[in-house]
């Protein structure tokens, strides 16, 4: 193959370098059309088809149903990995000794502590406010009691901003449900893991222990791994995005914070529940509801179903699937909600029509059921999608950070009105 693409423009033809990553991807470096041609720009709305950078961190093929973080596929990593593991491999780019991980969770556990006074901003907030919009906005509060910028030029500035935030954002998220549910703001327990806090955090009752459940908290590691990193997705862009004009980590995050709470991006998890709401509180036929889906002519919509990149089986969607059947099993739970939810998965992975489209449950349906079984408020899925994603953020932001990469500066194509004489207000 050719190592240039050409380009025609009436009479004109220039030429542009390819460039090929290591899993044979291959994109046309346009970053000089618009100086070679005289202003020409292309357009691509959603970004569909344009590269914004070039990154080592996540590799996904969306047609041969492939995700691996630096490499590692997302299967193996699901069943040996735990999440900070992940984490670490995320941010720093290779897999922890057990030395180095050690030292991560102890620097972590030192900065696991926010400052009072961010319970004041938390006790301004009314029950009903959306934790996301409480969440993002506490990510922002923690810029104003850490004002000094990251210096990233210092491996040592880098990595203390990353505990920091690595440390803050759990205790932020469980105190986020909590508020919502009326229970006491509290900490974890340095005798705890990573995960084992985040459960502690968030469902420990003031009046008892809390006992760790092995299999929820293999469930929830494993959602969490699942959600670490996914390319260049609507968040991950942002915080790039955001990042590039040299904004803080803390402020870049809250910014992708808010791009993930849109449900067409991380808020899908909570349209499926609000969708089998909607099913249940219909009489809860869900033959009806897939022929409905089937209808082009019927305006209803099955959410968590089929996935924008992936045209085959979403591979976190196997692995998730399994670890949901456990916690239902396990935990026992009589619900019609989750009896809905199965019977769909079952009428989806049989008929002919979803099969022949691909139309498969994909993690968010699974992960939607699983928070569901746990008690968490439907409103908390996409803060618990966002405690998954926020390594994945990290190391996009020093990624982009170390490599010195250009503020982000998109073109347009306008198509306003030309140019018009002011008319004063008595002769308009």
């Amino acid at each position: 193959m050719s190592d240039i693409a050409k380009l025609q423009i009436g009479e004109n033809t220039y030429e542009f370098p390819l460039i090929q990553g290591t899993e044979k991807e291959t994109a046309i470096d346009i970053a000089s059309l618009r100086g070679a041609t005289g202003g020409v720009v292309t357009i691509d709305p959603g970004f569909k088809n344009t590269g914004s950078c070039q990154s080592a961190i996540t590799f996904l093929d969306g047609e041969k149903g492939i995700l691996r973080y630096r490499g590692y596929s997302i299967e193996e990593l699901a069943e040996k990995a735990d999440f900070l593991e992940v984490a670490y491999l995320l941010i720093f780019g290779e897999l922890p000794t057990k030395e180095q991980l050690d030292k991560f969770y102890n620097d972590i556990l030192d900065n696991a502590i926010v400052d009072d006074d961010i319970k004041k901003i938390i006790d301004a907030f009314p029950k009903n406010a959306h934790p996301m919009g409480v969440l993002s906005s506490l990510t922002s509060a923690l810029t104003a009691f850490n004002p000094s910028s990251v210096n990233v030029d210092s491996e040592e500035d880098m990595y203390n901003a990353i505990v920091k935030i690595m440390g803050k954002f759990p205790v932020l998220v469980a105190w986020t449900m909590r508020k919502q549910k009326g229970l006491p703001l509290h900490y974890g327990s340095r005798k705890l893991g990573y995960v084992e806090n985040i459960m502690k955090m968030m469902f420990e009752k003031p009046n008892e222990e809390y006992e760790i459940n092995p299999i929820i908290k293999d469930a929830i590691d494993k959602l969490l791994i699942l959600h670490a990193d996914h390319e260049q997705n609507c968040s991950t862009s942002t915080v790039r995005v955001v990042g590039s004009s040299h904004a803080g980590l803390f402020a870049s995050l809250s910014a992708g914070i808010s791009a993930l709470w849109g449900p067409l991006h991380g808020g899908a998890n909570q349209a499926v529940l609000e969708m089998l709401e909607a099913i249940k509180e219909d009489g809860g036929d869900t033959k009806k509801y897939m022929g409905k889906a089937k209808d082009k002519e019927d305006p209803f919509r099955l959410m968590g179903f089929g996935h924008r990149v992936y045209k085959n089986f979403d591979p976190r969607a196997k692995i998730i699937k399994v670890a949901a059947d456990e916690v239902l099993d396990d935990l026992g739970i009589q619900d019609p909600i989750l009896d809905i939810a199965k019977g769909l998965e079952q009428e989806a992975l049989n008929d002919e029509y979803f099969v022949k489209r691909k139309l498969y449950p994909n993690v968010d349906f699974y992960s939607g059921i699983i928070y569901r079984a746990l008690g968490i408020p439907v409103e908390m899925f996409t803060v618990m999608f966002a405690l998954g994603r926020l390594p994945g953020w990290i190391s996009q932001w020093r990624e982009m950070r170390l490599r010195k990469e250009p503020i982000g500066r998109p073109r347009q194509v306008y198509t306003g009105e030309n140019y018009r004489p002011f008319v004063k207000i008595n002769k308009r």
